[in-house]
């Protein structure tokens, strides 16, 4: 199975990549479970979080937590400080034209939400056509169902291959005069499959459509550049990114977010309010209603400074030298099959045995302290597609080892003992 894969081809340039030094960063990485040094492989769900940003939580709220924006004291002025440098960071990570093009959010799935709310109810009708394809997250999948059920617009699905490849030919066939919106994920979470966003960021903007990306994987593996890429809007998750837990964010043009109405009401997102009429506060704030999370989003910003520091190209090749050796180890063990084999994949992969149901697997490897996913993973049309109701995962992060892909092969040797 590896052999039918042919992985990117990692760059040389980058000095070697200091994992001893990287994996003391996480210090839930020394901790045991069920008596065996703990194998985090399940980093697509939530990655873990270095002291840098565990450090940040903890001195915000023992130092420096105030409300942001509505206070003329120290305190608050060093939160909005922090606050607002933090969408800083995330401007520069992202490469955005703009700082206010930049909206915290709850999570990835609040940041589409968002989308299809505002931009979707407000700038589609019945009739209209919104792209999104087989390997979809049911978060990028249930808001456009929810449009259309509502307003009466087309959801057209772009098919897979077997290898689980989204060929552009196969969206280009889709776009047509009343397609108004491609969303698309940037890369899958259940597969490992990259999207040739590119292309189709061309292909829908030749036919007049925008193009929403989910990043909630991309965004912890490859470099992101919204301009360069010419994305209409882009959403990811901030505990997928080694930050914490709660916070999101969506980039979006100026003039698409200038133009779409508020998602929420309530405190800060305004500019006048009067019992007959309110105004809406300037950009990111009209997004941006009520209490936000104010030191997650200030951690979000230590998580951005932690993997640029690092680097994502020497995170990139790190992982591909995972996912070349998790790909030969994993393929190698009998009965084992691996759910998306295309070219250029980064580092996920799902695989079945043929002895035990994923989430016996899971249970099993658990007791030899290594954690892995086992289900649907938020993806059961691609399940349907794929004839399994369900998987088990692996998902590499910038701290794992060959080390720890081989306990995992060594824990599956142990399911096979069990289940013959």
């Amino acid at each position: 199975m590896a052999g039918m894969t042919k992985l990117r081809e990692p760059s040389r340039a980058n000095a070697p990549y200091d994992i001893a030094r990287v994996r003391a960063d996480f210090p839930i990485l020394a901790r045991t479970v069920y008596g065996k040094k703990l194998v985090y492989l399940d980093s697509a769900a939530s990655a873990q979080k270095p002291r840098q940003v565990i450090d940040t939580l903890t001195r915000v709220y023992e130092q420096d937590y105030a409300n942001v924006h509505r206070g003329a004291y120290y305190l608050s002025m060093k939160a909005t400080e922090e606050y607002e440098g933090a969408r800083e960071k995330i401007q520069r990570f992202l490469n955005a034209k703009h700082r206010h093009e930049i909206i915290y959010t709850r999570n990835g799935t609040e940041a589409i939400n968002l989308v299809a709310a505002s931009y979707g109810r407000n700038f589609l009708k019945a009739g209209d056509e919104v792209i999104i394809s087989e390997l979809e997250h049911h978060s990028n999948i249930v808001p456009w169902q929810l449009l259309r059920d509502e307003k009466g617009i087309v959801v057209k699905v772009a098919q897979i291959t077997d290898q689980g490849e989204v060929p552009v030919e196969h969206v280009a066939r889709l776009i047509g005069p009343r397609t108004r919106l491609v969303a698309v994920s940037h890369m899958s979470n259940v597969l490992g499959t990259i999207l040739p966003v590119a292309e189709i960021i061309r292909l829908a903007h030749a036919a007049g459509a925008k193009v929403l990306l989910d990043g909630c994987q991309a965004i912890t593996h490859l470099p992101v550049d919204v301009q360069a890429l010419d994305v209409d809007f882009y959403a990811f998750s901030g505990h997928k990114l080694y930050g914490p837990s709660g916070i999101g964010v969506l980039y979006g043009k100026e003039a698409l977010l200038d133009a779409m109405p508020p998602y929420q009401g309530g405190g800060d997102m305004i500019s006048t309010v009067t019992f007959e009429k309110s105004t809406w506060a300037a950009l990111p704030n009209k997004f941006e209603a009520g209490t936000p999370a104010i030191a997650q989003a200030i951690g979000l910003g230590a998580a951005v400074d932690y993997v640029s520091a690092l680097g994502l190209d020497a995170i990139g090749e790190h992982e591909l030298r995972l996912l070349e050796h998790g790909m030969a180890r994993l393929s190698a063990v009998k009965g084992l099959t691996i759910y998306g084999t295309t070219p250029g994949k980064a580092g996920v992969i799902s695989f079945a045995l043929d002895c035990a149901h994923p989430h016996d697997i899971s249970t099993i490897v658990d007791r030899s302290g290594v954690a892995i996913r086992a289900g649907h993973h938020c993806c059961q049309p691609l399940m349907q597609r794929l004839g399994a109701p369900a998987t088990a995962r692996c998902s590499f992060g910038l701290y794992n080892t060959t080390d720890e892909v081989d306990a995992l092969v060594d824990a599956l040797g142990k399911v096979r003992e069990i289940f013959g």
